[in-house]
């Protein structure tokens, strides 16, 4: 469950801030965000809310993700695999262990449920998740 003692305000603005850097230096990320954020500030405060909605449960967070992924075009497993290592990657470097398996834990569930529901828009196989 979402607790407000879990982590700081501060800390999931490092999370978001810190994770989106390197998604956008990312060879294999950086493109498929840059074709499809215009305006990185607002995006950048949206996921804030959301991750503060996650972690901290303060509720902030108002929308509807799904839509947005599931318009994505060529996406692959590989992309989901390589979000999820830079993700694991910056919530260790900010050196908070009960917010690192918190957040690592709801990445990988959202991970899984975007692929799925990607999978799910084209009329894809989904017997298995994310390996």
């Amino acid at each position: 469950m979402p607790t407000p003692d879990l982590c700081t305000e501060e800390e999931v603005h490092r999370l978001v801030h810190g994770f989106y850097a390197q998604v956008r230096q990312d060879p294999e990320l950086g493109p498929v965000f840059d074709a499809h954020i215009r305006d990185w500030d607002p995006h950048l405060a949206r996921m804030v809310d959301f991750w503060s909605s996650a972690l901290r449960g303060t509720a902030r967070f108002r929308g509807t993700p799904m839509p947005k992924h599931v318009a994505l075009p060529d996406l692959n497993e590989g992309l989901f695999q390589r979000w999820l290592a830079l993700f694991g990657s910056t919530t260790a470097a900010l050196g908070n262990p009960a917010m690192k398996a918190r957040a690592d834990l709801l990445a990988h569930r959202i991970a899984d449920s975007l692929w799925y529901g990607w999978r799910i828009s084209r009329g894809m196989d989904v017997a298995e998740g994310l390996a």
